[in-house]
């Protein structure tokens, strides 16, 4: 069975989409949450399901202590999911091509520092996009600029609010995401 570890910052509900997925088919389950928020959701989650977790720091992010702590599970994947800190290089060094993210929008567009959550459906409706969706993409040292796994799209209506819009990109997100995850781990 593959081994993954999440790393996230927020309510945790594409960590808890991938938790229910794998329960499911047994593929993989997810050994260890990373979270940089004492207070984010996904400890919730992780506490629930009984996973084990990590908080950490901007410092402890960068601490080869991290690496070592990660390297006990024998990850798979490292997937974040709503992690908003970038990845130091020491961790991309050692996990290559084994750390992926999702985007809430098609890149290129729309992506980069600071394009995350509303931010990114708030710029998608300024810029009258008729569709947005979802990437999955390898984490690289830049931003949302890591080799594309996958895209998914939805209509942008003309009506649409930054939440309608976000919860339909988030039915993706929950929809692919544990898919690609199981897609990559049959490579």
């Amino acid at each position: 069975m593959h081994s993954l570890v999440i790393f996230a910052s927020g309510t945790g509900t594409n960590a808890n989409a991938i938790i229910e997925h794998f329960k499911k088919n047994k593929k993989a389950k997810v050994a260890l949450i990373v979270s940089n928020k004492s207070d984010a959701g996904v400890l919730d989650i992780a506490r629930k399901e009984e996973i084990p977790f990590l908080i950490i720091n901007k410092q402890t992010l960068k601490e080869t202590l991290l690496i070592e702590q990660i390297n006990q599970y024998n990850p798979s994947l490292i997937v974040l999911a709503g992690f908003l800190w970038k990845i130091p290089e020491s961790i991309l060094r050692s996990f290559p091509n084994k750390i992926i993210n999702i985007h809430p929008a098609l890149l290129p567009g729309f992506g980069g520092k600071g394009m995350y959550g509303q931010h990114v459906h708030n710029a998608v409706l300024a810029a009258k996009e008729k569709e947005s969706g979802i990437t999955i993409h390898y984490v690289n040292k830049v931003y949302d600029e890591g080799a594309t796994i996958l895209q998914a799209r939805c209509k942008v209506k003309s009506t649409d609010s930054a939440q309608q819009l976000a919860a339909r990109v988030h039915k993706l997100e929950h929809f692919y995401y544990p898919r690609a995850i199981e897609f990559l781990l049959g490579k």
